[in-house]
């Protein structure tokens, strides 16, 4: 995957992810691409670490285990600020 694309797919977990967890209004454009693109990678070694496959491409797959580990380090996130 090019660049453009992980900044496409992280976005849109992360604002998948933001809309999910309640934070959607406190995240701006680059927060929730940031965090889609860290949660991408989370969520891949989760998924690997599961026997699965990480993030594939650009498709649906790759987009649900980019959202759900984004929905972890938000939740992560959220944990440690309390």
């Amino acid at each position: 995957m090019g660049i453009c694309a992980w900044l496409v797919l992280g976005g849109l977990a992360g604002w998948l992810a933001s809309m999910i967890k309640g934070t959607n209004a406190r995240m701006g454009l680059f927060a929730n691409i940031a965090t889609g693109i860290v949660g991408a990678m989370i969520g891949g070694w989760i998924a690997n670490l599961l026997g699965g496959r990480g993030v594939t491409g650009f498709n649906i797959y790759s987009l649900a285990v980019a959202t759900g580990g984004a929905v972890l380090l938000i939740s992560l996130i959220q944990a440690i600020r309390k």
